[in-house]
């Protein structure tokens, strides 16, 4: 079986160790596939980096907006251009954060707005992070006729706005939050929605699944967060895998 980590932040220290080794065994377990998430411009060049050096990698670039403090004008401009040098993925990890009351409102739905307008020039899909900003984010989306698609990253929405994203050409991230029983409302959208509309990632080095006693995610622990996926849907995993990793390479244009 194969499958598609898709937001994975291989990009961080904490991987300077045994990223390699790590690589090496998600190809090894049929994880023939990862996407980084660009989140500040100054991580931009290791994200490069390391998907020119490994078969599988794939690179996605952005302005995360919890980091909206740290970003400027200049940056918007950097990412315009950077965009335009191939091979890039997405644009991501980009989107709203209204959970943190300390993250100007205004500034990151200005950000927001500029990085769906950078996607829709460049004709890429984006990946998104929404806290508490989920009817926001649609609103920007329908507004500027967004239609590029993406994935909603470690999805936390209700059943309507599930069914909004997936209208609009999105896939929607179920990872180690799913895992933990106290997720009721995660798991059971993980149930109930249709498999077509659903990708699977790690989120590494955050939200370790469940059944993990590492206090460290991995690409590898995709494997954990599989196999408590397939224990909540009726489908086979053998499906499930060939499901949402096709789901994956198809709104990352990934075929």
């Amino acid at each position: 079986m194969e499958l598609f980590d898709t937001h994975c932040h291989l990009d961080s220290p904490v991987f300077d160790k045994d990223r390699n080794l790590l690589i090496k065994k998600s190809l090894e377990n049929g994880i023939k596939n990862i996407l980084i998430p660009g989140i500040k411009k100054d991580q931009w060049r290791l994200v490069r980096m390391h998907v020119a050096l490994n078969k599988g990698l794939h690179a996605a670039l952005g302005l995360h907006p919890m980091f909206i403090k740290e970003h400027t004008e200049q940056h918007l401009h950097d990412l315009s251009l950077a965009l335009k040098l191939p091979p890039i993925t997405a644009v991501g990890e980009i989107g709203l954060d209204f959970y943190d009351k300390d993250l100007n409102r205004d500034k990151q739905e200005i950000f927001f707005r500029a990085q769906l307008k950078l996607a829709i020039e460049n004709e890429l899909p984006v990946v998104l992070h929404v806290r508490k900003a989920h009817d926001e984010v649609l609103k920007h989306i329908r507004l500027m006729q967004f239609s590029e698609g993406g994935i909603v990253h470690a999805f936390n929405g209700s059943l309507q706005h599930a069914k909004k994203y997936i209208a609009n050409g999105f896939k929607l991230g179920f990872g180690g939050m799913m895992t933990h029983s106290r997720s009721v409302k995660i798991r059971e959208l993980a149930k109930i929605l249709p498999l077509e509309g659903i990708v699977l990632e790690t989120d590494a080095p955050d939200m370790v699944p469940a059944s993990s006693q590492s206090k460290r995610n991995t690409p590898v622990h995709l494997l954990d967060i599989f196999n408590a996926f397939c224990k909540l849907r009726p489908e086979s995993p053998e499906e499930i895998a060939e499901i949402t990793t096709r789901n994956a390479k198809t709104v990352l244009r990934r075929n």
